[in-house]
């Protein structure tokens, strides 16, 4: 358990039945999406290719990028589905201005993407990551609801906030604690397609 982001009750009741605490973790996910008001952060889908963009990429040439494959496309549209399975209510879809980014969000057809600079590729802006975690806190923390918050950025950026990597097509649920730290919630596996 981190930093006790299990509600006790929810936690106790998954470790009885059995489940192993990334069960335990992903089930408090859900249970705080639900209540509203969260913040879902989501790696954008499998786009191969290592980290970064090629050499000599343009933010406005989606050719020029790493792109979604089939499996992350495949990864986008599950976790939309599964979303909207779980009834959980998202009220604004943020998004990285990076194709990748812009097209999970897209194929996951939760509500139109608005692009959030505060989220752009913090591994690509190296000399920039500290002023985007920065910017990306103040969204987060006046991020009250109702409903989620959804936003679709790179594993860097969410580093940066988490101290979490997370997997592509991953999700880490987040709230701003009163005392303005930000508190991780539990975490979402990326789907197995």
């Amino acid at each position: 358990m981190r930093h006790g982001s299990i509600p006790p009750v929810l936690g106790l009741l998954a470790l009885l039945l059995g489940f192993g605490p990334a069960v335990a973790d992903e089930l408090a996910a859900w249970s705080a999406l639900r209540a509203g008001g969260y913040v879902a952060l989501m790696r954008h889908g499998d786009a191969p290719g290592g980290a970064g963009d090629p050499p000599g990429f343009r933010l406005e040439d989606c050719s020029t990028q790493r792109d979604l494959s089939e499996r992350g496309r495949a990864q986008s549209r599950a976790v939309g589905e599964k979303f909207k399975a779980e009834r959980i209510a998202i009220a604004k879809v943020l998004s990285s201005p990076w194709c990748r980014c812009m097209e999970t969000a897209r194929l996951m057809d939760l509500g139109a993407a608005e692009v959030a600079p505060a989220f752009s590729n913090s591994f690509a802006l190296r000399e920039q990551r500290s002023s985007l975690a920065d910017a990306a806190r103040l969204i987060i923390a006046g991020w009250k609801g109702p409903g989620t918050l959804m936003v679709v950025t790179h594993g860097a950026n969410i580093d940066a906030l988490t101290n979490y990597n997370p997997a592509q097509a991953e999700l880490v649920v987040v709230r701003t604690r009163a005392n303005g730290t930000l508190g991780e919630l539990g975490r979402i596996p990326a789907p197995e397609r």
